[in-house]
């Protein structure tokens, strides 16, 4: 490398800028790590709307059998109780590997879009700056759909609660998107990896893209984003905290592992 290159990155670096372009930075895959111990929730922390962080309404998020189960056994109704287990470190460039599969019947109260619908939160903020009764973290959802038994229903689709991405070269604004996966009906397990690097976003299943976007950033017109931002969070996202979801229909997660990509 020429001294002028060598000067530019140090340069980057000085200045906290993200993006390295790929002719001056290898990136590199190390191994998977797993978020999930098998046993307990150790490295987890539950933020569900209307109760304290930390507060585990319900015994809503559990582990049984060695999956961590989202479960509303100890409800009597749902009422709006959005929630979110949020793992401890925040990440940026990583591919994350979830496995996860649809049980039983929607708890009372719940949403009828909420049907098999859960959730993998990438890009989030951090749960100490949720209000109270915020119901979702301004963050990326990597939207988990199960099928309803007939008719197309694709997971792995992208909402944006607090956030826009840009697409196609635009900004992109719709607060859901459909992927192109293929539906998947019953309990069966599913496995979805979402790739974020370099402010690139993929969603894979079975090796395939079933969704590509990049710059996610917080959305100024939403109340929960502009507070961040008026605190001096920056308004694109590079990283930030990852969380699986409770929207009312019982799920369980056998797996959550990550692979940082190094440069």
């Amino acid at each position: 490398m020429s001294a002028k290159p060598m000067i530019t990155v140090l340069m980057l670096a000085v200045m906290g800028v993200a993006c390295i372009p790929a002719a001056v930075a290898e990136e590199t895959g190390g191994a998977w790590v797993p978020l999930f111990n098998g046993k307990d929730l150790e490295g987890w922390t539950p933020k569900i709307k209307g109760y304290p962080l930390g507060e585990n309404h319900g015994d809503t998020f559990r582990v049984e059998d060695g999956v961590i189960k989202v479960s509303y056994d100890q409800y009597k109704a749902f009422d709006d109780t959005f929630g979110h287990l949020f793992y401890k470190t925040p990440f940026t460039d990583y591919r994350l590997r979830v496995e996860y599969r649809f049980t039983g019947e929607q708890v009372k109260g719940g949403p009828g879009w909420a049907f098999r619908n859960s959730g993998v939160m990438i890009c989030g903020q951090d749960p100490k700056t949720m209000g109270l009764n915020q119901d979702f973290p301004a963050s990326i959802e990597v939207q988990l759909l199960g099928g309803k038994g007939s008719g197309e229903r694709h997971t792995a689709n992208l909402c944006t609660p607090g956030t826009n991405v840009v697409m196609n070269g635009a900004l992109h604004t719709p607060h859901c998107t459909d992927s192109t996966s293929k539906t998947y009906h019953g309990d069966q397990w599913v496995t979805v990896e979402i790739e974020v690097k370099d402010g690139n976003v993929r969603h894979i299943i079975d090796g395939e893209t079933v969704l590509a976007y990049s710059e996610p950033q917080l959305d100024p017109s939403d109340k929960d984003a502009k507070a961040l931002m008026d605190g001096g969070a920056p308004k694109i996202l590079t990283g930030g905290t990852i969380s699986l979801q409770s929207e009312s229909h019982p799920v369980e997660f056998r797996k959550v592992e990550i692979m940082e990509l190094k440069k």
